[in-house]
């Protein structure tokens, strides 16, 4: 991949970051206290049902951060790659990745063929 074009990912992929970095920040910043705090104060009529819902939102908010952290160490290897001149390549067979794929996920490090494999098992 030239240079012009590793930098034009590299564009995207910072851009992304911040994005991502960003959304993980407004979890944290919606959710600062512990689940317990959360249910503390609410009536004992509703505790249940209440601690039921608050359960789940903060799963679902725990496997959000989850995924938006494991989408920013992608981010940052694939900005290694740019650095060591390697970005575009696939990290398991050597051969190139399509411009199609980077362009829709630009922290691909594997080609659409070796990704296929590694989701079959």
């Amino acid at each position: 991949m030239s240079m012009v074009d590793a930098e034009v990912f590299r564009h995207k992929l910072l851009e992304e970051r911040k994005r991502v970095s960003d959304a993980i920040d407004y979890l944290h910043a919606e959710n600062p206290g512990s689940l317990e705090y959360e249910t503390e104060e609410m009536p004992l009529d509703n505790h249940l049902a209440e601690t039921a819902t608050a359960t789940l939102d903060r799963e679902i908010d725990y496997t959000l951060e989850e995924n938006a952290a494991q989408v920013l160490a992608a981010i940052d290897a694939a900005l290694e790659r740019i650095d060591a001149g390697t970005f575009g390549i696939c990290t398991r067979c050597g051969r190139p990745i399509a411009p199609e794929r980077l362009e829709a996920r630009p922290w691909a490090s594997l080609c659409i063929d070796c990704k296929r494999e590694e989701e079959r098992g």
